[in-house]
Order: C-alpha cells, then sequence, then structure tokens
C-alpha cells in the first residue's frame, strides 16, 4: 500500500494519502481504500480535538462496531440532517519558522527528540476505546439521534487515553525542554492532521497553493512535524506516536542527507510495514509517505508498546460485527510467549459471572499495560454495554458512511 503526505511548507501545512489497498472488509472499507489519502496539515498549538473519525487503522480511524441488543426508545429518534456536513471544515495555524541546524546539530536534535518520542510510546498507551465509551455516554445522555449529538459533541483529551491527537499534543509537550539548547524549536514545531479520502493525488495537490484550498476534507490522523533547515537546505523531522514509529522521520526537500529514505517500520507476524517519506513531485509544499503492509481490519484498539514501537499488550476489536458475533481480541506478549485469545462482549456484561481463568488473564494483560487494579476489566464492561447497544452502532455506522461520502 501506498501512501503520501503532503502539504505546503511555506504555510507550515501537509497532506498525507493512502491508495488501495488489497481485499476490502466491506463496502464502505471498499470506497474508502479506493481513495485512501492521507492529508497532513499544520494546526495551531491547540490542535483539534479526538473525534469520531481517526486515522487509518491504526490507530486514529472513524470506527463502528455493533452490539446484542436494540433499545426500543432510541428507534424514533428523529434522523439526521443531510444538509449540513458531518464534519466541520478544517482551521489551519500560521507558518511556523524553520529551525537553522547544522548536520551536527541535527544529529544531536534527531537523537534527543527520538528518546522522548520513545519514552512516550512506553509511558503512553495508544487509547481508540475511552473516545468510543466516552461518545455513547453522550449519546445516552442527549436523547436526540447520534448524528445530532455528534455535531455537538467535544471529544475530551485525557491524560493517559490518548489517541494520535493526545500524544502529539504530550510529546510536544516534553520537547519543550529541548528550547534550551535548540532556540526556536517551539516555534518550528506544530501538530499535523491528516486526511484518508482524496481521490485524486494530482488534482489534490494542484487545486491551490495548500490544503485549505481543498473544499472537502477528512482529517483523521495526527502527528507532529519540525520544520528545518539544514545547512540552508529545507526539510521536515516527523514524528508520528499515533502510528507507533518508534524514529524521527527527516525528509529533506533535495532528497539528500540527512533524508531518511525507505525504512522499516515494524516487522511483527501479522503485519510488515515500510515507510518512506518524500516531498511531492507535483508540488514541493506537499511531502509523500509511501507505505508497504499487510493489514487485516479497521478496529478499535487499546495497545501498549515498548521504546521499539513492539507491542506488548491490549485489546482490539473489529467494527461493524453482527449482534451475535460482537467480540474483542486479548493479546499479551511476553518475551517469546504470546498470547491472543477471543472473547464475546457478552461474556462481561455482569462482572459476577466472569469465569475466574478469564478475570486471571485479564489481570495480566492489566498489569502489563500499567493500568491501576481492576482498570482494563473496567474498560471491557464499559464496551460491553456499548456494543449491546445497537441503535447507537446502527447511527455510527451511518455517520462513518456519511463521513466517506463526504470526499468521494
Amino acid at each position: 500500500m501506498n501512501l503520501v503526505l503532503s502539504g505546503t511548507v511555506l504555510y507550515g501545512q501537509f497532506s498525507l494519502f493512502i491508495p488501495e489497498r488489497e481485499k476490502p472488509s466491506s463496502v464502505l472499507l471498499e470506497k474508502q481504500r479506493e481513495a485512501l489519502v492521507k492529508s497532513v496539515e499544520v494546526a495551531t498549538d491547540r490542535g483539534r480535538d479526538e473525534g469520531l473519525s481517526g486515522a487509518a487503522p491504526e490507530p486514529d480511524a472513524a470506527e463502528s462496531a455493533s452490539g446484542p441488543e436494540c433499545r426500543k426508545e432510541d428507534v424514533t429518534r428523529p434522523g439526521p440532517d443531510l444538509t449540513r456536513p458531518p464534519l466541520p471544515r478544517a482551521r489551519w495555524g500560521p507558518a511556523r519558522r524553520p529551525l537553522e541546524l547544522s548536520l551536527a546539530r541535527h544529529e544531536e536534535l534527531a537523537t534527543r527528540a527520538e528518546a522522548a518520542l520513545r519514552r512516550l510510546l512506553v509511558t503512553d498507551n495508544y487509547d481508540s476505546v475511552n473516545n468510543f465509551i466516552s461518545l455513547h455516554e453522550a449519546f445516552e445522555r442527549g436523547g436526540d439521534s447520534l448524528y445530532q449529538v455528534y455535531q455537538q459533541y467535544t471529544p475530551p483529551i485525557r491524560a493517559r487515553k490518548h489517541t494520535c491527537v493526545g500524544l502529539g499534543f504530550e510529546l510536544m509537550r516534553r520537547w519543550r525542554s529541548l528550547e534550551r539548547d535548540f532556540s526556536g524549536i517551539t516555534r518550528a514545531t506544530a501538530l499535523l492532521s491528516c486526511e484518508e479520502a482524496v481521490v485524486d493525488v494530482r488534482e489534490y495537490v494542484t487545486c491551490g497553493e495548500g490544503p485549505a484550498d481543498v473544499l472537502a476534507a477528512e482529517k483523521e490522523h495526527v502527528m507532529v512535524g519540525i520544520q528545518i533547515r539544514v545547512d540552508g537546505r529545507l526539510g521536515v523531522m516527523l514524528a508520528d506516536p499515533g502510528y507507533h514509529v518508534p524514529r524521527i522521520v527527516t525528509v529533506m526537500q533535495d532528497r539528500n542527507y540527512p533524508h531518511t529514505g525507505w525504512f522499516v517500520q515494524s516487522d511483527e507476524q501479522h503485519c510488515r510495514k515500510e515507510y518512506n517519506y518524500t516531498f511531492s513531485m507535483l508540488n514541493p509544499g506537499y511531502i509523500e509517505w509511501h507505505e508497504r503492509e499487510t493489514r487485516g481490519e479497521t478496529v478499535k484498539s487499546l495497545l501498549s508498546r515498548d521504546q521499539k514501537g513492539h507491542l506488548i499488550a491490549g485489546l482490539y476489536f473489529p467494527v461493524g460485527a453482527t449482534i451475535k458475533d460482537a467480540q474483542f481480541t486479548l493479546f499479551l506478549n511476553n518475551g517469546p510467549q504470546k498470547r491472543k485469545t477471543k472473547y464475546k462482549f457478552s461474556t462481561f456484561a455482569d462482572p459476577q459471572d466472569i469465569p475466574d481463568e478469564i478475570l486471571e488473564e485479564i489481570q495480566l494483560c492489566n498489569t502489563k499495560m500499567n493500568y491501576k487494579e481492576g482498570e482494563l476489566l473496567s474498560i471491557i464492561s464499559k464496551l460491553s454495554r456499548v456494543m449491546a447497544d445497537q441503535a447507537f452502532i446502527d447511527q455510527m455506522l451511518e455517520i462513518n458512511e456519511d463521513i466517506c461520502r463526504m470526499c468521494l
């Protein structure tokens, strides 16, 4: 699979694209993958809140799922206002002044920035599950259709419960300590937003000076970027904690050293990923992100990793499953020993009826994920309730389809 990261360096804006993938698992995914184009644009330091629509799988994608029951009172809720787009127009931040560096200083900065990035991957889990639960709680409180709730919803950013947005902000906060030795790095650093719905890459990158000229945009993922000038040559240093990339990637406009080029992002049993970032030949204001990988279904995930980005423990579940098949996978990697078990959400409907052997496995995973006693079990129990709300699930699927169609 190929991706393209693009944006206007002059304005500190970037975009990222993902073309077609193989073997889509549903009609909706097939539509998305026909034009899987990600864009990355620099936002203000305030950034954008984490929302329903996140990055493609991994990690920050707008996903949905199904559950075992349907609340009768929700069936009669008013439908969505189809005259309004499901997502607001994106807002762009000001240009970032490039940080002036020599080759030696670039290497020093890359080393120190990467050390902070790797620590973040260990201390803060990737978590798209708690936002999913929070949206359902808002839906239950509101009394309106999910579409109406969603348009008024402000997703929270909470400590240690981050998707790519929160991870990006936290990394920027930790990098502020580098200002003492690299004066100007804070001004050169910004949150970058990504999109996954560009049908025609050529048309997208040539329709104007930058992504602000794109009328329909679906921002699904974010990363962090530092605009740099190395011995007079323009470039960008990228960090992507949301995709669990455990290294700083340097993208030089002339593609000469210290340009990173192709590298293996991860090589695990179920998936091998190789990434490459280059400035676009069609528009030097954009950066292309090419990705080669084999990937399964779109999922909601709660993941813990080590400093090298390797999975340690967590859970994930596919979106759009039927009511009776709604289940999640719990996994635990302990050195050479790897455990992966599937459980039905209905098993956790009543905490008093959960078998002891399942509780023991969840506790082992809880410890690996650095959670407080019983926290992972509490999350799973909440998910069981969400997955049982068929009205919520059905409306969430409809919103996802509207978002997909908006940019096709």
